[in-house]
């Protein structure tokens, strides 16, 4: 079944370490991480100084907070959606 590989492709996400905070409205947890893998990024479940990118959803912690003190990108869902590509 093709589904079953999941297929990477050239993103803006593309080998950046991707945090996911908050409750996302378009995607389960699980869907987003699926969505950062396949779009070619890893998911880190951290924000450390190699968190290239923190998508920040509805009732974000601590993590927004730690990507702010560290110069961490952060975005929004639709700007997480766009660049999915």
């Amino acid at each position: 079944h093709p589904d079953a590989i999941v297929q990477s492709r050239k993103t803006e996400l593309s080998g950046k370490n991707v945090v996911i905070t908050g409750t996302l409205l378009s995607f389960s947890r699980d869907g987003a991480k699926d969505a950062v893998k396949r779009a070619g990024g890893k998911v880190q479940s951290a924000v450390s100084s190699k968190t290239d990118l923190v998508v920040v959803g509805e009732d974000a912690g601590s993590k927004a907070k730690k990507a702010q003190e560290l110069g961490v990108r952060t975005i929004d869902e639709q700007a997480f959606i766009s660049m999915l590509g």
